[in-house]
């Protein structure tokens, strides 16, 4: 299936922080799950991979983070082809973090404390800039207040962003998310968003997972959907609304593209509203003002 995305290049003012070049990807003795992917990671950019369960997502962030080494092509990092060799990738592991959907994958001490500080160690780091390390992740994480507690007694919620604060003592450039809402409720949900706010403040660039489609659309900046072993890659406006392609990934359309077009409202003419907040607004206007889309069903 062709879909017009496939020819998407990434906008000129901006750099690239990763990407991934003709890569072919799979396991042993499974059929390929990415097939000749590009794709690229703009610093800066808010960036969605989207699609459905077992699409290849995962896949695609573990060959960006370096884990997975592809079968043909490369990945770009730092303005240079990654080298799987030991040295290539303790550079390349500095500069993007991958961090799970399971946060209990990732968790390896008793404390909150020694768990953020574990990757920062291991770099061979003196232990004032560890302990500094770990103090900024945990503030920057709002887990201050559980930095002294077991592990073990954490919710799921917290675990997570525990998880994320110990990629963040890192120092990466680029912070991979897989799944970060996923098992959580929506205070938890809100957290996180909150959480990841305050990264992109201190300079990192976040790249998340999600088969949320709701979650993409007001979040991100653009979006690529896995779709039958391919990427399409492009602005969350153009991605999330061409119907043929969400509905090739096994998603639908944003509730809100949705209900304008079912009222007969062009959202691109309401300015693709986001937010709950922005839908009410360009409903609140008498009908006859609303930007009229043709395709809406009557």
């Amino acid at each position: 299936m062709s879909h017009r995305l496939g020819s998407w290049t990434p906008p000129d003012d901006v750099d690239t922080a990763v990407a991934v070049r003709g890569v072919h990807a799979g396991y042993p003795g499974a059929p390929l799950v990415l097939d000749c992917v590009n794709l690229t990671v703009g610093a800066g950019r808010r960036l969605a991979i989207l699609g459905a369960n077992g699409s290849g997502k995962t896949t695609l962030l573990r060959v960006l983070a370096g884990s997975h080494r592809p079968d043909e092509g490369s990945v770009v990092s730092g303005g240079a082809v990654l080298q799987h060799s030991r040295r290539g990738l303790t550079a390349h592991r500095q500069r993007v973090q991958l961090v799970m959907q399971d946060p209990d994958d990732q968790l390896f001490s008793a404390d909150v404390r020694s768990d953020v500080g574990y990757g920062p160690t291991n770099l061979g780091l003196p232990t004032d800039e560890v302990a500094a390390r770990v103090d900024e992740a945990l503030a920057v994480l709002s887990l201050g207040s559980l930095a002294d507690r077991p592990v073990h007694h954490l919710s799921f919620g917290q675990r997570k962003r525990v998880a994320v604060a110990g990629a963040l003592a890192m120092h990466p450039e680029v912070l991979l998310l897989d799944e970060p809402t996923a098992g959580l409720d929506p205070a938890g949900v809100q957290e996180m968003l909150a959480a990841l706010a305050a990264l992109e403040a201190h300079g990192t660039t976040v790249v998340l997972s999600t088969h949320d489609v709701d979650l993409a659309w007001r979040w991100a900046e653009e979006v690529a959907l896995v779709v039958d072993r391919v990427v399409h890659q492009g602005e969350v406006s153009d991605a999330l609304t061409d119907t043929d392609l969400v509905r090739a990934a096994r998603l639908r359309p944003p509730w809100s593209v949705e209900l304008l077009r079912e009222m007969g409202v062009d959202p691109s003419g309401a300015g693709w509203p986001r937010t709950s907040a922005e839908v009410a607004a360009v409903l609140v206007v008498a009908p006859s003002q609303w930007p009229h889309d043709s395709r809406a069903t009557r």
